[in-house]
């Protein structure tokens, strides 16, 4: 998968396909916020997504308090959004449920 940077064409069009995934000011990052019945759930979620991550070797920021886990993709490397980020969103949408 490309770590190469997308362009706003691109960027627009791998969005449209995700649900509640919004672009950071500035088009560098996306994010989203995932609600859980509770923390086991919350942190299953994680663990899932963790895996999913290494597979990628793409890994998000995130936080986690109690049912409620925010993550914000980007890479690094290329200095915003790429394939990596969006292949990511969704493997996570699925996980959630969404």
């Amino acid at each position: 998968m490309s770590r190469d940077r997308l362009d706003s064409a691109a960027i627009d069009e791998a969005l449209s396909s995700l649900n509640g995934w919004v672009l950071e000011e500035g088009g560098a990052a996306i994010r989203k916020g995932f609600k859980f019945k509770n923390f086991s759930e919350a942190f299953g979620f994680m663990t899932r997504a963790a895996l999913a991550a290494e597979k990628l070797d793409h890994h998000p920021e995130w936080s986690n308090v109690y049912n409620k886990v925010d993550v914000r993709l980007t890479t690094h490397s290329a200095d915003g959004l790429t394939a990596l980020d969006f292949e990511l969103a969704k493997k996570m949408d699925r996980f959630a449920g969404n």
